[in-house]
């Protein structure tokens, strides 16, 4: 060990980092602009009580535009935690204030004091005992570790969930102690029932730190990219909040599931020029975000206020020093990138679509090339969904294939052709052919998600209804595709309108787990949960946005329905492959012809052929006219069993193949707004 490097410190890595062998912390921090910093050290029991402060030497503790120094713990009193404070020229493009302490952006853990306050980082004045600080964490006092740990690999079985970790065990109704609702450890709780569903992926939706008092409830604020969030935690410590993140990672994977983050790199809680000062903008602001020519103000291409300067080296380092440790100190499986567009932003705000530096270096990371990588490839002003998206071997969210699928089978006229594209694994968006060499599986296919109707809304309602958020019901997207079967909501709801919402909404959930793509649906779906209408409830921390468990008996049809419909998609690799279906695939008309791709055309069906794959062979046949057609199957009727018919109810809607009944006729009457499949063995 060269001793003489500790003198001073080192400019890496970024953040505190402990060194048993000297018994200290090194501190290392980027900004390029400030003339001026200073350390502040706490102790646990007052976080407004400075018990050691250091301010560095630019000529000792700086290294081009790196500050950093090396701290025995022994000067630190007995400090558990640490904030900056930076000051720089007063001109365009800087935000210092010396007042406010600076929570370090690399910090592994949080803490945030009972005074703690957005309002302190927003005005002026010292935020002193009202700002989140760094924990000063001993790496080596963490003996707990991932040796028996495995990830588990789905492909063809791959069915993913998403889901809100506080909403999804927070309500009354999910049957664990107070202390557990809500958390990492009461996620934990439901996994049994995670497995008894089938779903191979949960996509968990932000967890990391978000400002607990913006009003974000779905966590797109993000404060730091390294810690969890501390109100998900069963425990107020928060070492012992990361160390019960790891435990949830592996009991998903004991249990055979992935674990997948939302993350949200494209922008941060600091929002414009009236936003809180919590760390980027007061450490190097034109460094962390893009500003206009002028430097005056934030683009916002986010919608949030702010876009993250990715382009920067710096910021690409804080990604990738960020998706690393999740990865590999965590142990996640892979990360869903919010508004990834904003990746390809340059420097001059521009979009570069050839080879934008932090797709590539993401790409081709031997610890992240290794995992899920998943793109929400779009941002306010740039649209770049399928090929347009310079992550050529990432995933994508198809946008296009929710609204496609959803104005089908609410029977929209001219969706035929486009909808058999969509099924088929859009190829139009990722082609199959030279040079692009797309497979289906870059396609996340997706009815419902988070952002929009729950999949009952989607069946129940042709307005969005967005009051509570408190913005007059004009948030929230207008462009839903959904039908609410002939009546508004649920007040005094006829039978029948019922009847036809649950068929409905299980011609959508047929039609996804028979795409080729990779299947998503959000968290209560499988039981037709609902957000009374509000497609946007981002604000939503109590009955609208939690689930209901009490709707599982209530529609305990539907789940049933679901369970069994994935239970025959991961049975069946022909389904979800590796690359496109091309000779295996037939489409047909309802008379048994070519399919018919006119414009008032609501039928399709299609034979799926598995022999290749040592697979059964799937004939499915989609009547979204409103009455009854006799659908013609080609070829012989011997062999081939009905397994699905979406009008029958009790259990008769759907029946594994050993139980399902034998088709002794070669057609066959499907109601309207009805999906039928059979199934016929390859011996």
């Amino acid at each position: 060990m060269n001793h003489w490097l500790y003198e001073d410190g080192v400019s890496f890595p970024f953040g505190a980092t402990w060194n048993n062998e000297l018994q200290g912390f090194n501190f290392s921090l980027y900004s390029k602009s400030a003339t001026r910093l200073e350390i502040f050290f706490f102790g646990k029991d007052d976080p407004a009580q400075v018990v050691f402060s250091f301010r560095f030497d630019p000529l000792k503790n700086k290294t081009s535009t790196i500050w950093h120094c090396f701290l025995k713990e022994s000067l630190l009193n007995g400090a558990d935690s640490y904030a900056y404070r930076a000051d720089g020229p007063s001109v365009p493009g800087n935000q210092f204030d010396f007042q406010k302490l600076l929570t370090d952006p690399w910090a592994k853990s949080i803490h945030f004091p009972s005074s703690f306050s957005r309002n302190a980082a927003v005005f002026n004045g010292d935020n002193i005992g009202r700002a989140a600080l760094g924990l000063l964490i001993k790496r080596d006092s963490n003996p707990e570790n991932f040796s028996g740990d495995r990830s588990p690999k789905h492909f063809h079985d791959l069915v993913i969930y998403e889901m809100h970790v506080r909403g999804f065990t927070q309500h009354s109704s999910s049957g664990l102690a107070d202390s557990l609702k809500g958390t990492f450890a009461g996620v934990v709780e439901k996994i049994p029932y995670l497995v008894e569903l089938g779903v191979t992926a949960v996509e968990l939706m932000p967890v990391f730190q978000f400002d607990p008092q913006e009003g974000n409830y779905w966590g797109y604020m993000t404060m730091n990219f390294f810690t969890p969030h501390h109100l998900f935690g069963s425990t107020t410590d928060p070492w012992e909040l990361v160390k019960e993140f790891k435990a949830m990672v592996q009991a998903f994977h004991s249990a055979g599931i992935e674990v997948i983050l939302d993350v949200i790199y494209n922008h941060s809680v600091e929002g414009g020029n009236q936003g809180p000062n919590y760390s980027f903008k007061g450490i190097d602001n034109s460094s962390y975000y893009l500003l206009t020519t002028d430097l005056q103000h934030y683009i916002n291409d986010a919608g949030t206020g702010n876009v993250m300067r990715t382009a920067h080296r710096v910021v690409r380092k804080l990604v990738l020093d960020s998706l690393r440790y999740w990865a590999s100190e965590m142990h996640v499986d892979g990360f869903r990138f919010d508004l990834a567009a904003i990746f390809t932003r340059n420097d001059d705000t521009t979009v570069n679509l050839t080879n934008p530096p932090i797709l590539e270096e993401i790409s081709m990371d031997p610890i992240l090339s290794k995992v899920r990588l998943i793109a929400e490839p779009w941002d306010i002003s740039s649209y770049q969904l399928g090929k347009k998206f310079p992550g050529s071997s990432w995933a994508q969210w198809n946008g296009a294939y929710r609204d496609d699928l959803r104005r089908f089978v609410k029977s929209d006229e001219n969706m035929v052709a486009t909808v058999m594209t969509r099924i088929y694994g859009s190829p139009d968006l990722f082609p199959e052919e030279a040079p692009f060499n797309d497979k289906p599986w870059q396609s996340v296919n997706f009815i419902t998600s988070h952002d929009g109707f729950s999949l009952y809304d989607l069946v129940s309602y042709n307005n969005k209804h967005n009051e509570a958020n408190g913005h007059n019901n004009t948030d929230g997207s207008n462009d839903n595709f959904s039908w609410n079967c002939g009546w508004e909501g649920d007040l005094n709801l006829p039978s029948e309108v019922m009847d036809l919402r649950k068929k409905q909404a299980k011609n959508l959930m047929t039609l996804l787990m028979f795409s080729n793509g990779i299947p998503m649906f959000r968290m209560g779906d499988e039981f037709l949960f609902s957000q009374n209408g509000n497609n946007n409830p981002f604000n939503q921390d109590n009955e609208i946005s939690r689930i209901n468990w009490n709707r599982k008996n209530q529609f305990s049809d539907f789940f049933r329905f679901t369970k069994a419909l994935i239970t025959i998609r991961k049975a069946h690799p022909s389904i979800c492959r590796g690359n496109f279906w091309k000779n295996d695939i037939q489409w047909f008309g309802s008379n048994g012809g070519q399919a018919d791709i006119s414009y008032f055309s609501r039928t399709l069906a299609f034979l799926l052929k598995g022999a290749s794959l040592n697979d059964d062979d799937f004939y499915v046949m989609i009547n979204c006219y409103w009455e009854t057609l006799n659908f013609i199957i080609p070829g012989p009727a011997a062999g081939w069993k009905r397994i699905i018919d979406t009008s029958l109810s009790d259990t008769n809607d759907i029946l594994l193949f050993s139980e399902a009944p034998a088709i002794t006729d070669n057609q066959y009457a499907v109601k309207g707004r009805t999906v039928v499949i059979l199934q016929r063995g390859n011996i």
